[in-house]
This record gives C-alpha cells, structure tokens and sequence, in this order.
C-alpha cells in the first residue's frame, strides 16, 4: 500500500498567496517563492501552487515563477491555474512542475483529460474539483472558482476523470475552505472510495488532528491543506507527528526527530516525549535501525 502524503497548497492571486475564507474572501500572506523554500525544507510530500484568477484572466501560468521555485524544491511540484491547452502543459513541465492541475478546462472539455493524459501520462494529470451543498443540500460541482453551478454530482464526475485518465483527485470543500472544522468527511469518503485513483483531501483543516481524520475516516490517499501551515512554526513536521502518532503510514524525513514530540492542546510542541510516540517512531523505523 503507498504511503500517505502530506501536501500544503499555495493559493496566490496578483503575485501573492493569500489565505482563501470560502472561495470569496482573501487575505494576503506573502511571496510564493518565500513559502515554497520554507514548505519543502519542513518535510512536505509535494507542493501545489494554484493560480486562482488565472483563468478567470485569460492568463497562462507565470514561467518564470515555476522556473525559479523549482529550481531550489527538491519535492514535486503541482502547478494549476491557466492551463487550457497542451501547449500551456508543456510549458509548465519544461519550467520545471512535476504535475499540472485543471478544473475549469476539464469541466468545459472533459476529453482534455484525456488528451493531457496520452501526452504527459496519467501521473502527470490532477483534476481539480470545487464542491458545496446546493440549495437542495446535495454535493454538487461548482465552475469558475467556485461561483457556478455545474449540476454535476461529485462522485459522477470524479469517476468520469478517472475514466478519462486522471491520475489524482485534489477534493476541494468550498463550504469548509478557511473556517477551520476540519474536512467534510462525508464528501472525501464519498469520492475516495469510489474511485480507485487517489483522492486529495483539501479544505478546513484548523487543528492538527484533521489531517489524521481526513484519512482514517476520510479514505483519502493524501491530506491536503493551506491556511494552517502559513501560520503555524514548523507545522508540516508537527502534523507528520500526528500523523505517525496516530499509526499512520506516512513519508519521514529522516532529519525530523518525530519520536520527540508531543503537543499541548492547540496543537504546538511540548518538550517532553512520551513512551507510546517512541514506540511508534521504532516500529516505523526499525528495520534501519536492526
């Protein structure tokens, strides 16, 4: 079985991330080359980089950008935002991603799905999804960042890129994006265990303990998140520890010394570790060590 992964997201719009508060409210943070330095030096899987008014704007992503952060992140690299071609996809990789994101395109042309797919591999293709209760409190799929109904089903359409050739899932919860709750465990359960083909969990992480939620009861293959880890020191390798805490199969660094934490109740680290995080810490690590 692979291992889970640990993924934070880069949302940025004029040059600058910024936090999302449900796909209509922003607030600036910082650079995107600043973050991406520091988020693949504290032990991350992969980075995504989402350009929100890209499409919105009729531009393509920024090269240069993707040129120069990749130059320096040793770990891949998701790029979405702007892609409507082949062409743009090309450009990306040649810049320096490892894997592009689409949602609008793939809505408007789904068989684009599968021409990125024969192309570039399936490995290469993430298909973005943007989703809220309607006002008839069902699931449904919005477009244009989250502003307009689709009248697609979740689950239905998720099959459909897998079909079509997608080779990951990123699973965006509108209704929960930046407030905090955790994930809507209902919606990543629904579509991850539908699909065969891996399911990124993203939207209203809050607390470190979310992420260890969004796969024991979520299914999903990879948790991802944006808010926490801009505001939080050395949050990535604080919830790697939960994660590993919690017996989950997850990728190590080994230069983190995850057998030394615990954590008071916000979530920070405590001095002192505790018997049971080594214990685990060995069972994960025991083979390097006898």
């Amino acid at each position: 079985m692979l291992k889970k992964r640990l993924i934070p997201v880069l949302v940025h719009m004029d040059n600058l991330i910024v936090q999302s508060i449900n796909f209509h409210r922003y607030l600036p943070i910082g650079k995107v080359k600043i973050a991406v330095e520091f988020m693949q030096k504290w032990d991350v899987d992969e980075i995504v980089i989402l350009d929100i008014t890209a499409t919105r704007e009729g531009r393509t992503p920024d090269l240069e950008m993707i040129a120069d952060v990749s130059r320096k992140c040793f770990v891949p690299i998701t790029i979405g935002g702007g892609i409507g071609n082949i062409e743009t996809i090309r450009s990306v990789l040649s810049a320096g991603a490892d894997k592009i994101s689409i949602n609008s395109v793939a809505l408007s042309t789904p068989d684009f799905i599968r021409q990125s797919a024969e192309f570039f591999g399936s490995q290469c293709v993430v298909v973005s999804m943007d989703i809220k209760k309607n006002s008839a409190g069902t699931y449904e799929v919005y477009g244009d960042s989250g502003s307009k109904p689709t009248g697609l089903d979740p689950v239905e359409w998720a099959l459909k890129a897998q079909e079509l050739g997608a080779g990951e899932i990123l699973l965006n919860s509108i209704d929960r994006d930046g407030i905090k709750t955790g994930y809507d465990l209902q919606l990543v359960r629904l579509v991850s265990n539908a699909v065969s083909i891996p399911v990124i969990a993203c939207g209203g992480v809050g607390r470190m303990e979310h992420f260890v939620d969004g796969v024991k009861k979520g299914h999903a293959s990879a948790v991802a998140a944006a808010n926490i880890f801009q505001y939080t020191e050395h949050s990535t390798i604080i919830a790697k520890a939960h994660l590993l805490r919690a017996g989950i199969d997850i990728r190590l660094d080994s230069l983190a010394q995850y057998n030394q934490f615990t954590f008071d109740e916000s979530g920070r680290i405590q001095k002192k570790p505790d018997a049971d995080l080594e214990e685990i810490w060995f069972e994960h690590h025991k083979k390097d060590v006898i």
